[in-house]
């Protein structure tokens, strides 16, 4: 089996790996760097776009599947596979990240999607591939991929000791392609989420918390103890999330539904409310925070970013500038949940996406057959 590293090795952003086997060629994740312009925005596709078979999308984050519609834009015409959460959230990713020429011609039509369930196994040629809950987002999704001789498994985004999602436990393999978002980071999600609730509490007059649409805002919904406020236009979503409740611990929906209810709408034009606000996307780059941010900034009023900050990012430039503060809210794997995910792996030859690479070395003495010389671009063969 053969993977070629298309995005997100040596960098974080536009996460995505072609594999080949069993005489097919597919792709996992097509994702966009924020930051990035030009040809370092999508992934690098040198063994051609043609002769791929199948696309497979882990979930709806732009560094996941931004590149959807620049895919199309170059002639991809294949197999598209995703769950019908992803598809649900892909056309206001695309609509936000995309090139505006490409997503006006390629819009994400559902009638050209081919959906599948977490815990499915899908079948594409000689290729066997299973899927499992990530523990990361509703309808997210981790893949095995198996040639009948080999097996790699690739992790997409995973959270394994979620509060809110469930993660279902990936399967001994050959190569572990596996979420180094965090690096050698010990700090647990319970200790993070701790120091977030302290923060907003020091605030009783109000904060902006910019937040991903999926994934981190069930996970703020959960710690925050309090009134708060979130972007009227979240609702929906947000509430067909939690009603998704296969992907949830049971016990955390009936909490989850109370907040979600006791919570108030706010809508633009309102004046910012005089407790927390939460507004999407988490960088400031899209969606409503990208009007709030400068909006809380002018006006002095708090502002907590919780998630990855890209270079050039709104968000990045206000906490470089003092002007925000940051807590990461763990949505990706600490040091302890990258290591059972290898030890359960069977300790196998590991490459880490979505790190930087002095990051990555970090994990070297935890993971001794972690491989740190691979980038975005090069390759990677298992023999037989």
């Amino acid at each position: 089996m053969h993977i070629e590293l298309c995005g997100g090795f040596g960098e974080k952003g536009r996460t995505s790996v072609a594999i080949s086997g069993g005489g097919r060629r597919v792709l996992l994740d097509a994702g966009i760097k924020v930051g990035a312009s030009g040809p370092d925005y999508y992934p690098v596709l040198a063994g051609g776009i043609n002769e791929l078979d199948a696309v497979l999308i882990s979930h709806a984050h732009e560094d996941h599947v931004g590149a959807l519609s620049w895919l199309l834009s170059q002639g991809y015409g294949g197999r598209i596979l995703m769950t019908s959460e992803t598809l649900d959230e892909a056309p206001a990713t695309l609509r936000a990240y995309a090139d505006p020429d490409d997503f006006r011609r390629f819009p994400l039509l559902k009638d050209r999607i081919e959906l599948f369930e977490p815990g499915d196994s899908l079948t594409i040629g000689g290729l066997s591939i299973a899927t499992g809950r990530s523990g990361h987002v509703v309808g997210g999704v981790w893949f095995t991929v198996d040639d009948g001789s080999r097996k790699i498994v690739y992790s997409a985004d995973v959270v394994p000791d979620s509060s809110v999602f469930v993660m279902d436990a990936m399967p001994p393999c050959d190569l572990l392609v596996f979420d180094a978002s965090y690096g050698a980071d010990p700090v647990s999600g319970a200790a993070r989420a701790q120091a977030i609730a302290e923060w907003v509490a020091a605030r009783p007059g109000g904060c902006l918390l910019p937040t991903p649409l999926s994934g981190r805002s069930l996970e703020l919904l959960a710690i925050l103890d309090g009134p708060f406020a979130i972007h009227a236009r979240m609702r929906v979503s947000l509430a067909a999330q939690i009603e998704a409740r296969a992907a949830l611990h049971p016990a955390m929906v009936p909490q989850l539904r109370r907040r979600l209810t006791d919570a108030a709408d706010w809508r633009d034009g309102d004046p910012l409310p005089s407790c927390p606000l939460l507004a999407d996307d988490g960088m400031g780059k899209a969606g409503p925070s990208a009007t709030l941010l400068p909006l809380a900034d002018v006006a002095g009023y708090p502002i907590l970013l919780t998630g990855h900050l890209p270079a050039g990012s709104p968000g990045e430039a206000l906490h470089a500038a003092g002007r925000a503060g940051w807590i990461r809210m763990p949505t990706h794997p600490t040091l302890s949940g990258n290591l059972a995910i290898w030890e359960g792996a069977g300790r196998p030859v590991a490459l880490g996406h979505s790190c930087p690479p002095d990051a990555l070395a970090g994990l070297t003495p935890h993971m001794p057959s972690l491989r740190v010389d691979l980038r975005t671009g090069d390759s990677y063969t298992l023999a037989s």
